[in-house]
């Protein structure tokens, strides 16, 4: 697509409207593509050949002038964009936009969403989550905007607690474990050792491996506020 313009675009997009009915031309003011159909309000249509901040910006500059605005962009190959697309796609849900892609290759239009309000569902499962991982955080021991690679979880903080009791008393028993440290649990959490600082001693007694003694030595700010 390195010799591809947007204007490429244009041709393949003015027939699918044309084709809905539209009497479609181009630079009209400010608007890429305009089109209208009868006495209804008129469409407009951005090309880019990929997706940007700067087209969002102009299809959000055009709803002053007509709710239906459309973003039209080259269809692209690969995973990457397949991603890029559905990110999009919801983007442009979220502010009342439409996303049509085109292939350069033979101008194939596809429609991804029509402009208009958009009422999202909540996802009551993911709030659930979301609050009780906020409930069993112990302080705010992470940074805001850091990567995922080392943050802090309620599961990690409990884990913790754990480690940090068998380095001071020794091996013992999960029921134990669970009253003391007020982990309820602290048996399952144990047995499936996702850190590796854990291993079983005999039947429902649990030890520290080296790796958690390191872990408790390093645990300030998993614990800290």
């Amino acid at each position: 697509m390195s010799d591809a313009r947007e204007t490429d675009l244009y041709r393949p997009v003015k027939t699918f409207l044309e084709g809905q009915g539209y009497v479609v031309k181009s630079e009209v003011g400010a608007a890429d593509v305009v089109a209208v159909r009868g006495g209804e309000p008129p469409v407009i249509v951005e090309l880019k050949l990929g997706f940007s901040l700067t087209l969002v910006h102009q299809c959000v500059s055009r709803l002053s002038v007509t709710d239906d605005v459309y973003m039209a962009v080259a269809r692209g190959k690969g995973k990457r964009f397949q991603k890029s697309l559905k990110d999009m796609t919801r983007l442009c849900r979220r502010l009342g936009l439409g996303l049509i892609t085109v292939r350069l290759s033979d101008g194939l239009v596809q429609v991804h969403c029509d402009p208009g309000p958009y009422a999202p569902r909540k996802n009551t499962r993911r709030e659930a989550q979301l609050l009780k991982e906020f409930a069993g955080r112990t302080g705010d021991p992470n940074d805001g905007g850091q990567t995922r690679v080392g943050l802090i979880t309620a599961y990690r903080q409990d884990a913790i607690k754990l480690a940090m009791y068998l380095f001071e008393v020794g091996a013992s028993k999960g029921a134990d474990v669970a009253r003391e440290t007020s982990v309820s649990r602290a048996t399952t959490m144990m047995r499936d050792d996702h850190y590796g600082w854990f291993e079983k001693v005999e039947t429902g007694v649990y030890g520290l491996t080296p790796k958690g003694a390191e872990a408790v030595a390093s645990s300030g700010k998993v614990l800290g506020g």
